[in-house]
């Protein structure tokens, strides 16, 4: 396959081998493109490619050199390393642990670590708090637990990553506080958390992200050995993404840069969409003064003039600074490029319209990969409501929710519900109503009333042990209604579950991957066509292989500790299966899982529906996108996270003054702006406006998105047809 380069894409793809270049330009200018055959021309070169390094700030960003790679046939010296910062300091602290676990303070530096993934950190966290949680710690707030866990954590990471000592966490949070008094005790409370978190971690060679960046950073990239390694490993550096990257990685960068041979990097304008996460866009465009060079691709490859001028009117409405369009379009065409339903009052009408429009779209030949539904948040009510849609049209779709509780999935639930009804012995007891939906998703063409019906005769527990009768035994007139069959495949799997039972106990993961391979896979089962269920089977199935993986070896299974000695010992007597289900149970959040993300193949498109800010961080362009709910405050409003504040645990909070309300509004201001000009930038054709007069939950929507795109349209026209304000 030959990529057709710009004459600007060839001069960098074409530059010298030594050297350090910062390329800079908004989304869809062809940055990534002019990097990937840069990289290729490396390799032509004769260039190692050992010695070459691609550093993105997420593994998801790095598809487009893993594509280079396999269309080419260079293979100069090996290939190239695709990584993060934060997989280099895992990879440094695995080689060199001997030389950091010492000083770094953990209880048995000559035993080998554990490296911990967000959901095994939550694991651990959950059985140091919940003791607290009883004894009164934040009982002034209400979030779920799973959230609260994954903040303490956060707080954590974002130390270690902006570079101060993890114990300064809850002065920096008070610091910035001027509400009311009390919250400054849940800071208090969360520091205590994450104090015993980490003494825990040190004390049983645990590695979170936090230690390994920590590790790694302060007491391994000093030692010249460590230092020598890596830099004399890697000479030439193509950092993508920098915008979207962490204060420790930039620091890495700045130490690195004055001795690499060559180095590319690329800085996205407006963007920093992982803010959330510890992303810092200032200190990433200050690595340009460590370049040589600098370039600036202007001109989009992907937006048209239309979209363009959108965005610039868009800042202006918003008082963010713009650079003005390379190419300006008339107002009449800028209108056009919007479309939208003037007179829909209530939520559902706007997704019958929206359904209906995604269908007229693929009748005039559009393709359903080019089609994106975005939301500020993609509720399961949401992501029901228009797939049930999309289906009744005939519209292939799937969804794409990442960092969700693995519980929150409905294919991942009736998984599981399935793991304890193959696994009686554990003693985990579904109700019967999780029973008849596991079945209703396990069973093809088995709707809900008929579900019910199957799981109130075949579903009987006897003392606490989970079980299923068969068919044969069900009386015939209930055979005819629930029809021979579906109780036909009922059987097949009742019987695949008995028999899995009788072969002895397996890792879950094995017994995962068969239970979708050997049946829910196969025609006349539910996951045979959904491509939604399949990709949460493999993240499910990846999920518990790592918790399997990070828990063997470990000799104290702690779900319960810090209760009494009776439960302490019930805990440990559990399998590592039925410890896992206890996990998802309280409501783990996911971990990020690279197959989750990548594109489906040619016979897999469908219409994606996603939260915005995933779909900005999957990185590509689409033909039309829909925006739902634009009269949401949810475009605008950060999450709720009452233990943690991503702009105060900040490089660029200074630490002095509170957080106010003019500080809030201005980073809310500059949020959707950044947010409105990504999408707007990764469109080729038009944006669908989803707005009714009622919101989700039945409220009027006057949010300052709706408000900032009636601003521009009264700026391109004084025709009121145009105007959303009357809606």
């Amino acid at each position: 396959m030959v990529v057709k380069l710009t004459p600007h894409q060839t001069t960098v793809a074409s530059l010298p081998l030594v050297g350090r270049l910062f390329l800079e330009g908004p989304a869809g200018a062809g940055k990534t493109t002019a990097a990937a055959e840069r990289l290729l021309k490396l390799l032509k070169e004769g260039v190692p490619g050992g010695s070459i390094l691609v550093l993105t700030p997420q593994r998801t960003l790095a598809a487009p050199y893993e594509q280079a790679l396999r269309r080419s046939r260079l293979r100069a010296g090996g290939l190239p390393s695709l990584s993060t910062a934060g997989g280099l300091a895992r990879r440094m602290v695995e080689l060199f642990w001997p030389l950091a676990a010492g000083p770094a303070g953990f209880a048995d530096p000559d035993r080998l670590p554990t490296f911990l993934t967000l959901e095994t950190a939550q694991y651990h966290m959950a059985s140091l708090v919940r003791p607290l949680l009883d004894d009164g710690y934040f009982e002034s707030i209400t979030v779920d637990r799973n959230r609260l866990y994954s903040q303490i954590i956060d707080n954590l990471n974002k130390a270690a990553v902006v570079g101060f000592p993890h114990w300064e966490i809850s002065q920096r949070l008070a610091k910035a506080w001027e509400g009311e008094p009390a919250q400054a005790r849940v800071y208090t409370d969360a520091q205590e958390c994450a104090n015993r978190f980490r003494s825990y971690c040190l004390a049983h060679n645990l590695l979170d992200f936090s230690l390994q960046v920590e590790l790694f950073w302060r007491h391994l990239w000093p030692l010249p050995i460590c230092r020598q390694h890596l830099t004399q490993t890697y000479r030439h550096l193509i950092v993508d993404n920098l915008e979207e990257d962490t204060p420790f990685a930039h620091d890495l960068l700045a130490d690195w840069l004055p001795g690499a041979d060559s180095a590319l990097l690329l800085y996205d304008q407006d963007a920093g969409y992982r803010q959330f996460l510890g992303a810092d866009p200032v200190s990433g465009y200050a690595l340009r003064t460590l370049c040589d060079e600098r370039v600036l691709f202007g001109e989009s490859l992907v937006t048209p003039p239309e979209l363009q001028t959108l965005n610039a009117h868009l800042a202006r409405a918003l008082d963010q600074p713009a650079s003005p369009p390379a190419a300006q379009a008339a107002p009449d065409v800028v209108r056009q490029a919007l479309r939208f339903q003037e007179d829909l009052r209530f939520y559902p009408q706007m997704l019958d319209w929206t359904a209906r429009q995604i269908a007229d779209l693929l009748e005039e030949g559009e393709s359903p990969g080019e089609i994106v539904v975005l939301a500020p948040f993609l509720s399961d009510a949401l992501r029901y409501s228009l797939m049930e849609r999309l289906a009744r049209l005939d519209v292939p779709a799937r969804s794409h929710r990442p960092s969700r509780a693995l519980r929150d999935e409905p294919a991942a639930r009736a998984l599981l519900t399935l793991v304890a009804l193959g696994h009686p012995q554990w003693r985990v007891q579904p109700s019967r109503f999780d029973v008849a939906y596991s079945l209703m998703q396990a069973v093809s063409e088995l709707d809900l009333v008929r579900g019910q019906l199957l799981a109130q005769i075949v579903y009987r527990p006897k003392e606490g042990v989970p079980q299923l009768s068969s068919w044969e035994r069900i009386n015939p007139d209930m055979r005819e209604r629930i029809s021979y069959v579906l109780g036909g495949r009922y059987d097949t799997l009742r019987l695949w579950l008995a028999d899995a039972l009788r072969k002895g106990e397996q890792p879950l993961d094995h017994f995962l991957s068969r239970l979708f391979g050997e049946i829910l896979s196969q025609r006349g089962y539910g996951f045979h066509e959904d491509l939604d269920a399949a990709r949460v089977a493999a993240t499910l199935v990846e999920s518990v292989q790592k918790f399997r993986q990070a828990m063997v070896g470990f000799d104290s299974l702690t779900y319960s500790t810090r209760a009494t000695e009776a439960k302490q010992s019930a805990a440990t007597e559990r399998t590592l299966g039925r410890e896992y289900i206890a996990m998802v149970e309280e409501g783990v959040l996911a971990a990020q899982y690279v197959g989750a993300w990548q594109e489906p193949g040619a016979r897999d498109e469908a219409v994606l529906l996603a939260p915005a800010y995933t779909f900005l961080m999957m990185n590509r362009p689409v033909n039309y996108q829909f925006w739902l709910d634009i009269g949401s405050r949810g475009w605008y409003e950060r999450l709720y996270q009452p233990l943690t504040h991503p702009y105060v645990l900040s490089r660029q909070w200074d630490g002095q003054r509170a957080w106010g309300d003019a500080d809030e509004h201005a980073a809310s201001q500059q949020r959707l702006y950044r947010l409105a000009a990504g999408l707007l930038r990764r469109c080729r054709k038009g944006i669908f406006l989803g707005l009714s007069e009622l919101g989700e939950q039945g409220y009027e929507q006057r949010g300052p998105l709706l408000w900032a795109l009636n601003q521009v349209l009264r700026q391109l026209a004084t025709d009121t047809k145009y105007d959303l304000g009357h809606v």
